[in-house]
C-alpha cells in the first residue's frame, strides 16, 4: 500500500502517509470530493458600481480588476495503523501537526496536479471509525478536515 499512497500528499514537505498514517480518500465509492474542493474556484469579490438614479442599471469602471475572495476547502483523509494505540497515537499527533503547522500555516502539495495550497486548520467537525477502538488490532478511521485558503491560487 506504501507505493500507492507514498509521496501524494505533502503538507509542510512532510509526507502524511509516511509520517502518520494518512491519506484522502473519499465518502462513497467512485467519489470525486476531494478533488473537487481542491480545484474548486474560488468567488469573485464584488465590483463596486454607482447606481445613478437617472440611468439605467449601475455604472462600472470600463476596466474591472478581478480579485479574489478567500474559501474553504474540506478535505476527507483516511488513517490506518495496525495497533489502536499506534492508531490513537499518530490521530492526535497528525491533528496537532494540522492546527499548529509552521506558525499555524500549512503549504499542503499535490505533487500528481503540481500544486500547492497555502492554508490553515479551521475544524475537524465529524471522526467515522472504520474499526472498533475497543478492541486491540488494526485500525482505521476516515474524517473531514476543513481548511481555509485566504489567498487562493484558484
Amino acid at each position: 500500500m506504501a507505493h500507492i499512497l507514498e509521496g501524494q500528499v505533502l503538507v509542510n514537505g512532510t509526507d502524511i502517509w509516511k509520517e502518520y498514517g494518512v491519506f484522502l480518500t473519499e465518502e462513497k465509492k467512485g467519489g470525486r470530493d476531494n478533488l473537487n474542493a481542491i480545484l474548486a474556484p474560488s468567488k469573485t469579490k464584488a465590483h463596486v458600481g454607482v447606481d445613478i438614479r437617472e440611468e439605467n442599471g449601475k455604472k462600472y469602471s470600463s476596466s474591472l480588476t478581478v480579485v479574489n475572495q478567500e474559501r474553504e476547502v474540506t478535505l476527507y483523509f483516511a488513517q490506518y495503523a495496525k495497533t489502536r494505540t499506534e492508531w490513537l497515537s499518530q490521530y492526535m499527533a497528525f491533528i496537532q501537526f494540522l492546527k499548529t503547522g509552521e506558525r499555524g500555516w500549512l503549504n499542503v502539495r499535490f505533487p500528481s496536479l503540481n500544486l500547492t495550497l497555502r492554508m490553515f486548520y479551521v475544524s475537524s467537525p465529524k471522526l467515522s471509525s472504520l474499526t472498533c477502538l475497543w478492541k486491540d488490532g488494526v485500525q482505521a478511521g476516515r474524517y473531514k478536515v476543513t481548511f481555509k485558503e485566504p489567498k487562493p491560487v484558484i
